[in-house]
């Protein structure tokens, strides 16, 4: 099997299917020799900030001269962005080499009787030998969808249970309020291990206080008390962190946002909690090192300036909020809106807070049966924007766009993770 050949495999979506539960999975690790069970877990899930969250814990440790594995999902540009060590993706080679064993396992599971593993169940299973081969340190591990019935729940244990915020997002499938959703997410909590949450709306933290008990974990909960803001641009922020006793004083951050802030002081928290409890050594400088290195590709993303050219993966009610307030640290001109919304989230109110701050707006389409039709989507855009046109390519989009702005403008993708990496690939070549 060549890498090509691999990405086929793996990509046969009809084949596959998808589901959640943890039946099959179990089996195909059982099968690999559950490779699993000898690496080292951060475990994380969320709904909003969890890569984020996922890409600062990796720098940091990577930082600290460990060899850190980050699972990923979804990519944005090339597959093997989902499995990494130390920055690296995979190299076309193993993946190739691993996804033979993957398929012979899968083969034989079918060949019992068993439904075939679904395409995430296949990449789980290719990043965990992947991880096992190459002896990694650690494993930041981002929980696909929800977290209970995840695939990547199939870990028995994990140094940490970390959730990020939850907010509401695949309400047909995690269930249609916080409680259920926290639920979900919350089921990544071992049998006596160590929980953190990101500070929660009442009703999720509740969920969260009473699984962790159930469990028997030890729960430690993200204060917004120990994070003090002390500037913020569009190139970064600085701020302090504190903890018991301790302050971290001008941590920088080269990633935009506020929200930003919150991720990284979530990172903070887990790794200063890990290693209090001897299950990581890092100093003080190599955490500001760490945190200050990362960088997470489509997240409030400049790609380019003169005009400013910024992506961001920004999907759901939370994500565009985020975005929006962001949006309050640039200074431009004019603001020219490029977006895509896929047909199963909330878009009209998606662009009921993105429509007001543009001037110009250009719709487009990502090429999967989940896309929103650009022509239904641009008359939801007119109610808000003076001059909006559709461009149903997403590269006559990103063209249409530059060729309406001034230097002095801001030009932003956003409203989806599969546009915004086409766009992101499109204005490297140019």
């Amino acid at each position: 099997m060549n890498y090509q050949e691999a990405l086929s495999y793996i990509n046969d979506k009809d084949k596959f299917g998808s589901r959640l539960g943890l039946y099959s999975i179990t089996r195909l690790m059982e099968l690999l020799g559950n490779p699993q069970n000898e690496l080292k877990f951060i475990h994380v899930s969320g709904t909003n900030g969890k890569g984020s969250t996922c890409a600062y814990l990796a720098s940091c440790l990577k930082s600290a001269g460990y060899k850190v594995g980050l699972y990923t999902s979804p990519y944005l540009e090339r597959f093997n962005e989902r499995i990494q060590i130390n920055g690296e993706n995979i190299p076309d080679e193993d993946l190739a080499l691993i996804t033979e064993i993957v398929r012979e396992k899968a083969d034989l599971m079918v060949n019992q009787g068993m439904q075939h593993p679904t395409t995430f169940e296949i990449v789980t299973a290719i990043a965990f030998m992947f991880y096992y081969q190459k002896n990694v340190d650690y494993v930041i591990l981002e929980v696909g969808l929800g977290g209970r019935f995840d695939s990547t729940n199939v870990i028995e244990t994990s140094l940490a249970s970390v959730i990020s915020t939850i907010d509401y997002d695949h309400t047909e499938i995690l269930g249609d309020s916080l409680d259920k959703i926290a639920y979900q997410k919350a089921g990544i909590i071992k049998n006596n291990g160590i929980v953190i949450s990101y500070p929660q709306e009442e009703e999720a933290l509740n969920v969260i206080i009473d699984v962790a008990k159930d469990m028997n974990s030890e729960l430690f909960l993200q204060s917004i008390d120990s994070i003090k803001i002390k500037s913020q641009t569009e190139f970064g922020s600085k701020f302090d962190f504190y903890y018991k006793d301790t302050a971290l004083e001008d941590i920088e951050i080269s990633m935009i946002g506020e929200y930003q802030v919150y991720n990284a002081s979530l990172a903070i928290y887990t790794i200063l909690i890990l290693k209090e409890k001897n299950l990581i050594n890092i100093t003080d400088d190599q955490l500001y090192k760490g945190i200050k290195a990362t960088k997470w590709k489509g997240r409030l993303e400049v790609l380019r300036r003169n005009p400013t050219f910024l992506i961001d993966g920004a999907h759901n009610i939370q994500g565009i909020k985020n975005l929006s307030n962001a949006l309050k640290l640039f200074k431009y001109d004019k603001l020219i809106l490029g977006v895509s919304i896929l047909k199963d989230k909330d878009h009209k109110k998606m662009v009921e807070l993105l429509g007001p701050l543009a001037d110009k707006a250009v719709v487009t389409e990502v090429k999967m049966p989940r896309k929103l039709d650009a022509e239904l989507l641009a008359k939801e855009f007119e109610e808000y924007v003076p001059e909006v046109y559709v461009e149903k390519e997403i590269k006559d989009a990103v063209l249409k766009t530059i060729g309406l702005a001034n230097d002095n403008d801001l030009i932003v993708f956003g409203g989806s993770l599969y546009m915004i990496g086409e766009a992101r690939t499109i204005i490297n070549l140019l």
